[in-house]
């Protein structure tokens, strides 16, 4: 499978959360993944989240990477990176019914399939990975488990298209 590599870099201001949800909008269409899709709804939930965190959590640029399958096909992974440039490690935290933030990361840890971090050059990269697959009626579905394609180890991918916006 064939996978479609984009990126977007964001400034540090709060109006970028927006342009970064409808250029991963654009993106999907691309690649077949349906607007209603709950991998899309799920997708675009997670890129206001974790870009949110990078704007407001370290006042520096960033960039947002997604990975995508060129085709749909009845199963797929899709990637989501953003790397900023501030070591601070992400923390989740637990906040009570009336806080107005602090549950970004109890969101992605609840609608991504996988997500982490890890170092990168002098700041961080924060991941996370939704699957798709296709039910007996047709329609998407997300599920835990299986080997499925990632855009880990992006050099080693043999037909990988790049794109840099």
């Amino acid at each position: 499978m064939q996978v479609l590599r984009a990126q977007l870099e964001i400034r540090p201001d709060p109006a970028e959360v927006g342009r970064a949800r409808r250029w991963a909008r654009s993106r999907l269409a691309g690649s077949g993944i349906q607007a209603d899709e709950p991998l899309a709804e799920n997708l675009i939930l997670l890129v206001s989240e974790l870009v949110t965190n990078a704007v407001v959590h370290t006042g520096c640029p960033a960039v947002l990477r997604l990975c995508l399958p060129e085709e749909v096909a009845e199963s797929a992974t899709v990637r989501l990176e953003v790397a900023d440039f501030s070591t601070r490690a992400p923390v989740p935290r637990w906040v009570d019914g009336e806080a107005t933030g602090g549950r970004g990361l109890a969101l992605v840890d609840g609608l991504a399939d996988r997500w982490g971090w890890s170092p990168e050059g002098v700041g961080k990269r924060i991941w996370c990975e939704l699957d798709r697959c296709s039910g007996a009626d047709g329609r998407s579905v997300a599920y835990a488990g299986g080997a499925l394609p990632t855009c880990q180890g992006y050099e080693g991918y043999e037909g990988l298209a790049y794109e840099a916006v």
